[in-house]
């Protein structure tokens, strides 16, 4: 049995902290606490991202060109331009991040075709809703300005532009990514999360490679951290979903759930709003209604599979809730579904999901980062609805926080706590323990508790400085998981 010592926080149910002198571990679990207020290490429970894209972030640290923070067309030119010098002739140049809000810009078509001309041209958006295209990757998918735009997303050649599901046109002209790759980012984005003193996750979309490619690794004993996978039920672009997946659970991975898009993105303005959108018009892309998300999800239900749909809008989380209930009433299953984002309910959907008892899955580092497109695009009356997370508590709701990386930069619930506790768009923020407790819920996802307490999973996270008392100052120094170091910074 080991003995950790210092001043070790561990919370109650209801979230609250209280410190510790040491803790006990024995094979992988906490054995026992030992109150009183210690000094030394600083030691917290470690910290569950309830929505990320983990296999997203390695491939952005490793194969793409990272657009996030760039602050104007001219830096993209040139950030462009150099990755085009160095890429063989022909291969595409796929970049992720840029943001209109930063750039004074859209990086259209003809933006891109300037820029770099000969050489196929894709990029994402920061929310991964939008797509920019030039003419070579839009003649090497065989769009023209004929193409249809398919049900739930929008092509616009002109722009250069694909919303939503018409993404699924260009992706299938992309080489096809395998299961070695995957594996490649998914550990190199686990890494990354561990820095941030992240020992679990949820990913949040899974094609049937990436699946594999968390079993070969889980079989292997080579996950560094825990991971609850969703299945993607329909693929961008395609009427066909993918089979539902065999259920799988080990101390490391949990494949028990399902992943569906009700609408698009709040920041790039394709999020399906009752209201229209400021400067660019539209009500956003609602891209299943509550019926189709019913007859999809109802297989999952049936086998206990837990559905987590993506819904921003006040219009689109309408649709889901409304969904969930025909579910549990269609079947009365204790099965609890999600809300992904979950960005602006009004009255009617907090009270909904609340007497449903669903999760809602909130990001509140969008507050920090996104803030400039939400104060843009808006509408009218809807800043007061916008990732109110004060109005969440006080509905009285199942909340996990999340990240959603890497739409965003940064992944550290310390940060995203402060996002919540200091920049609502509207009302009181949520005190800062009570949010850094809403990193600590991972049976959101499907995951076993671990947030010290005895018998449970010895995952832990030891700060430089005591992040109650100096939260922009902490840094993770050492992370634990089943009681082993998985992470060391020096």
């Amino acid at each position: 049995m080991r003995r950790i010592a210092g001043r070790i926080y561990v919370p109650d149910a209801q979230g609250r902290f209280f410190p510790y002198r040491a803790l006990w571990v024995r094979e992988g679990r906490v054995a026992g606490l030992e109150p009183g207020r210690g000094e030394g290490e600083v030691v917290l429970p470690g910290f569950h991202d309830a929505h990320v894209h983990v296999w997203k972030v390695g491939q952005l640290l490793t194969d793409l060109l990272d657009l996030r923070g760039v602050g104007s067309l001219e830096e993209l030119a040139r950030l462009l331009r150099e990755r085009d010098r160095g890429l063989p002739p022909g291969v595409w140049l796929l970049g992720r991040g840029w943001n209109e809000a930063e750039l004074g810009g859209v990086p259209d078509r003809g933006f891109l075709d300037r820029v770099v001309p000969g050489r196929p041209v894709l990029l994402t958006r920061t929310c991964a809703h939008i797509h920019a295209a030039n003419t070579d990757a839009l003649r090497r998918a065989g769009l023209t300005p004929d193409t249809p735009s398919p049900p739930g997303g929008e092509v616009r050649y002109q722009e250069g532009l694909l919303l939503e599901r018409a993404y699924g046109l260009v992706e299938r002209a992309l080489p096809r990514r395998t299961v070695e790759d995957y594996r490649r980012y998914v550990l190199a984005g686990a890494r990354h999360l561990l820095s941030r003193g992240i020992t679990s996750a949820l990913e949040a979309g899974a094609d049937p490679l990436l699946l594999e490619a968390y079993r070969s690794l889980d079989r292997e004993g080579l996950l560094p951290i825990r991971v609850s996978v969703l299945a993607i039920l329909r693929p961008d672009g395609e009427e066909t979903t993918y089979p539902l997946p065999e259920p799988y659970r080990s101390d490391r991975l949990v494949i028990a759930g399902v992943k569906l898009f009700a609408d698009g993105g709040l920041s790039g303005a394709s999020a399906a709003v009752s209201r229209p959108y400021r400067e660019v018009g539209g009500k956003g892309v609602l891209r299943l209604s509550a019926q189709e998300v019913f007859e999809l999800a109802l297989p999952a239900h049936r086998r206990g599979l837990f559905v987590a749909t993506h819904a921003i809008g006040d219009v689109a989380i309408r649709e889901v809730l409304q969904a969930y209930a025909a579910l549990y009433r269609e079947a009365p299953l204790p099965v609890r579904h999600r809300v992904e984002h979950f960005g602006l309910p009004g009255p009617r959907e907090l009270a909904l999901a609340r007497a449903l008892g669903v999760w809602a899955v909130p990001q509140p580092i969008f507050l920090a980062e996104l803030r400039a497109n939400f104060l843009r695009y808006l509408p009218e009356g809807f800043l007061s609805r916008c990732y109110n997370l004060e109005r969440m508590e006080r509905a009285g709701l199942r909340v996990a926080y999340s990240s959603d990386a890497p739409v965003v930069r940064e992944v550290s619930p310390l940060q995203g706590a402060l996002a919540a506790a200091r920049m609502p768009l509207a009302g009181g923020g949520v005190p800062f323990g009570r949010a850094l407790f809403r990193y600590l819920r991972p049976e959101a996802s499907g995951l076993e508790a671990a947030r010290l307490q005895p018998g449970q999973r010895a995952d832990l996270v030891v700060f430089s400085q005591d992040p109650f008392r100096h939260p922009e100052e902490a840094r993770v120094v050492r992370v634990e998981v089943d009681g082993e170091t998985v992470f060391s910074d020096g």
